[in-house]
């Protein structure tokens, strides 16, 4: 394809979220095949060349500067700066700053291409790029630098020639033994034939690209318009389930007898997260960060919803396959569209979460503040050690991100979502972190010795702080971080922690009593009483020695004959502006209630608990967006904000789960779901 639009559904939501345990309330349903003869299903293939995704990498992407509206930088029109002069041009800049701090691809995005050849594989533009991409290759590396190419899935309707286009090294195949008869469309724009892989020509047809690049001396692909994801692809929607041209794509990139990446472009569905995985060295997880306005991003339209499309995906990234938040553009302030303290915070989340690190801004205009960012060696030592960070909490906008490294540190990045100054903490116990430490402000290149507690930070508007935490003491066995209740009923509590360092077992206790015994980071404490508070605590065991106890949680089970679950549509449930009751199949007595958000809201009535405290609500809903926010609201008075996950395939039919320990007041209590300032998920049920 020569051609990349925009997505034409890109909401953009501005409200605050918090991130619970998530869990499936029905499967997904499966994707019905798009051809009455289904492929013969194949065994994955291994990676051959594990060593090109061991990190994640570090390289520049042409896309942010071709997207912007930003004066001069496309003169000729949209997209009119992608050139073999300006390639080049960033290229020797990365070169000359930044390589040597191991940033390395230059990626060519979408417009390098016009058209196909006489078997219908990618010709470069020649006005564009008159010597080929080969040529452009040689060069880059030449500098020591890595070729990076794009491309789009599907087979183009410019080279599809009626049918009668042969595939290379594939004799009497042809365009049309590869394509449904009735020229079925795909990829995220409806801009290329979807490919039928129950014909042997058509994994033919990916070799002969895979082959093309290796001899053009490519070292990474990109492939685009990938679903199902970015709104397209639900399972009633099968022509838009590109799962099979992964599959074979990867089969040929592993073939093609050259290191290549291949990544998975944009949005994709996480109810895939395995295919994806057996099959690609990587994927976005959310729309393009660019704004597609007079900069080259915003903090509101573009950069800040990565903060809560990314948690369900955190246990997907790892060597191989990372999760891809798309360019870095913080570079270059007059032309970022963003602040200092934002751009810190931009490049501060990508490296904690060991985010592809790739830069979008003209390299041959960054300024100091860009550079320190960029080249900060300590900060990129974090990204590349591969060790995702995840949010301790994210009922509020002030938020805490942590990853626990091998060596007994702890990482921590602070951030305020918030538009005013605020106050960030993140506590020690919570942490997993026990007794005094020593905390590293890496930015600031600054320790400050025997700190115990606690680190907090005064923070201005989407500010940050990133820490190294070294504890005095690691001892035997380090203190569980992160205890969660992820489940209740009248007598049961299901809960998750993160591992303690050398810990073989765990033990749980209740109330000051051992309650059960678990070899894995989570549990299921049975037996215990209905509508009773009970103290939870974990510690971590090897042989005969023990971890100081986890951070406790103290919650209610559900009341006798509980949980209580009560339907968002029910008569008694208030609803303001258009929010209203629509049909869904898989949903709770068929409905649910949709259009939320603005002045559109939910409340959920008669909530009723014997005694005050806290208790954990289950939300049901539907959400076919990459994720949805919204504040949950109790009795007019305590607030807390909620993650919807999204399946990002535009399925508003599959119910999913979010769990939320809230405080409750005895009596009956009213539960108000809202988003002033975005739409929300739809909504099915509650349970307390």
């Amino acid at each position: 394809m020569s051609v990349r639009r925009s997505p034409g559904r890109r909401l953009r939501r501005t409200g605050v979220v918090t991130m619970a345990a998530l869990a499936l309330v029905s499967a997904a349903a499966a994707i019905v095949p798009a051809s009455a003869t289904a492929p013969t299903a194949k065994a994955p293939v291994p990676a051959k060349y594990p060593q090109v995704a061991a990190k994640p990498y570090l390289g520049w992407s042409s896309w942010s500067l071709q997207s912007t509206n930003y004066p001069g930088v496309n003169p000729d029109g949209p997209g009119s700066f992608i050139s073999e002069k300006n390639i080049l041009a960033q290229a020797n800049a990365m070169a000359t700053k930044l390589k040597p701090f191991g940033y390395e691809y230059i990626n060519i995005d979408a417009g390098w291409q016009l058209g196909g050849d006489e078997y219908g594989r990618p010709v470069a533009n020649k006005a564009r790029f008159p010597r080929g991409m080969k040529a452009v290759g040689d060069d880059l590396h030449k500098l020591g630098l890595k070729f990076g190419i794009y491309t789009v899935v599907g087979l183009g309707f410019d080279v599809y020639r009626e049918g009668n286009t042969p595939i290379h090294d594939a004799p009497g195949c042809f365009t049309r033994d590869i394509v449904y008869p009735d020229l079925r469309t795909t990829n995220g724009w409806d801009q290329a034939y979807k490919i039928n892989y129950a014909s042997p020509c058509a994994q033919k047809y990916a070799d002969s690209i895979a082959n093309l690049f290796a001899g053009w001396g490519v070292d990474f692909i990109k492939m685009d318009g990938v679903g199902p994801g970015s709104w397209k692809g639900a399972p009633d929607d099968p022509n838009h389930n590109n799962t099979e041209d992964v599959e074979a794509w990867w089969r040929a990139v592993q073939n093609a007898g050259r290191p290549m990446q291949y990544t998975l472009s944009w949005s994709l569905s996480h109810r895939y997260a395995e295919t994806w995985k057996q099959n690609s060295n990587g994927w976005r997880i959310d729309t393009d960060v660019e704004c597609y306005c007079d900069t080259i991003v915003r903090w509101d339209s573009s950069v800040k919803q990565r903060w809560w499309d990314l948690p369900q995906w955190i246990d997907d990234a790892g060597p191989g396959h990372w999760n891809n938040l798309d360019a870095i553009n913080v570079g270059v302030g007059e032309m970022d569209g963003l602040n200092e303290a934002e751009r810190q915070s931009y490049m501060t989340f990508w490296a904690i979460n060991a985010a592809p690190l790739f830069v979008g801004d003209d390299m041959t205009k960054l300024d100091a503040y860009g550079l320190k960012l960029l080249t900060n060696r300590e900060v990129i030592a974090i990204n590349q050690s591969g060790n995702p960070a995840r949010p301790l909490n994210q009922d509020q906008l002030q938020q805490t991100w942590y990853a626990k490294n091998a060596d007994g540190s702890v990482t921590v990045g602070l951030f305020n979502l918030a538009e005013t100054p605020a106050t960030v903490t993140g506590d020690f116990g919570q942490l997993g972190i026990t007794g005094k430490a020593t905390v590293r402000e890496v930015w600031a290149n600054q320790n400050t010795s025997n700190v115990s507690g606690q680190v907090s930070a005064a923070l201005p508007a989407h500010g940050s702080k990133l820490y190294k935490i070294f504890p005095n003491s690691l001892g035997s066995v380090s203190k569980p971080a992160d205890l969660t209740a992820t489940d209740v009923s009248r007598t049961t509590m299901s809960l998750t922690w993160r591992p303690s360092t050398n810990a073989k077992s765990y033990a749980v206790y209740a109330n000051g009593k051992q309650v059960a015994i678990s070899t894995t980071t989570s549990t299921v404490v049975t037996g215990l009483l209905p509508q009773t508070q009970y103290k939870f605590e974990v510690k971590g065991i090897n042989g005969n020695k023990s971890s100081d106890a986890s951070a406790a949680i103290t919650m209610f089970t559900a009341k006798a004959g509980g949980p209580v679950r009560y339907e968002a549509e029910a008569a008694n449930s208030t609803l303001t502006g258009n929010a209203s009751a629509n049909g869904c199949t898989l949903c709770s007595g068929g409905k649910k209630i949709g259009n939320i958000g603005y002045d559109a809201s939910v409340t959920l009535n008669d909530i009723t608990v014997p005694a005050a405290g806290t208790y954990l609500v289950k939300i049901a809903y539907t959400d076919g967006d990459t994720s949805r926010q919204s504040m949950l609201t109790i009795n007019d008075a305590d607030s807390y904000w909620v993650n919807y996950h999204g399946l990002g395939d535009n399925d508003w039919g599959t119910p999913q789960v979010v769990y939320l320990p809230v405080k409750l007041a005895a009596g009956a209590n009213s539960l108000k779901i809202s988003n002033p300032s975005g739409y929300i998920a739809d909504i099915d049920w509650i349970t307390v």
